[in-house]
């Protein structure tokens, strides 16, 4: 590896990326907070909590995806599509930060849904070829 070679690009793009999204959807649940004035726990179903579902749903799902692109990446089975996968899968977790905000379920909750288990069930499917050497 020369000087110039970044190790992991993907990968430290995507972290960063989830970082920026996850400060965010904090600021987010901040704001809310201060709308709602509780300083602690939730509102039983209300904004508040939806705000901080996203949050934590963001969280829930965030890590192995990172895990995933990683191990890819290290196998040197990334590429270009990798880049892809990964920032569809950040603009379907924005998507579903705004579409937690309705009452009712939403277009971009959906997109954001869809696109996060799709993102999962392939990095997954990838990642088992790869550890098969199957690719």
């Amino acid at each position: 590896m020369d000087v110039t070679t970044i190790f992991l690009p993907v990968t430290l793009t995507a972290a960063a990326a989830a970082a920026l999204i996850n400060l965010w959807l904090a600021i987010r649940v901040g704001q809310m907070r201060g709308t709602t004035k509780l300083v602690h726990g939730d509102d039983a179903g209300g904004p508040l909590t939806r705000r901080m579902r996203a949050q934590l749903n963001f969280v829930e799902n965030t890590g192995f995806v990172l895990v995933l692109i990683a191990a890819i990446e290290l196998a040197d089975k990334g590429g270009q599509w990798l880049a892809f996968v990964a920032a569809a899968y950040m603009l379907g977790r924005v998507a579903h930060g705004f579409g937690m905000d309705g009452e009712t379920p939403t277009l971009p909750r959906k997109i954001g849904t869809l696109t996060t288990m799709l993102t999962l069930l392939g990095l997954a499917i990838v990642a088992t070829l790869v550890a098969l050497r199957v690719i």
